[in-house]
């Protein structure tokens, strides 16, 4: 049994080799497909996000515990302070230690500072 390829099967082939090499190659460039290793490391990011967001209101939450005039004197000093040390004054204040935690950290804190200046716009 001779058995005759057809004329378009070589280049229908060619088309799929070059079509897959397309794809993957506007695929990671364009970051619709990731390595594990980039996935992780997003996973990373998005879950250290999510717990400084749900953390900030609590640094505000234990800045609200100040009477009402030392709050207004806060808001003003904090309003004083540089926009990249406004972060440090809130740690030095301590809102940005969390209850359970010896220590603020910082980018509780950043979060913190840009929901108290939100406080000095009203």
């Amino acid at each position: 049994m001779n058995m005759e390829i057809p004329i378009w099967v070589k280049p229908a082939i060619w088309g799929g080799v070059i079509g897959a090499v397309a794809i993957s190659i506007i695929g990671f460039s364009a970051s619709w497909v990731v390595s594990s290793s980039t996935a992780t490391e997003m996973a990373n990011t998005q879950s250290k996000d999510a717990v400084i967001t749900a953390l900030a209101p609590i640094c505000v939450a234990q800045f609200k515990t100040l009477t009402p005039t030392n709050q207004t004197m806060q808001l003003a000093a904090l309003k004083e302070e540089s926009s990249y040390k406004r972060d440090d004054f809130v740690a030095a204040q301590g809102w940005a230690t969390m209850p359970g935690n010896d220590a603020p950290t910082t980018e509780i804190a950043d979060a913190c500072a840009s929901q108290l200046m939100k406080l000095t716009e009203n």
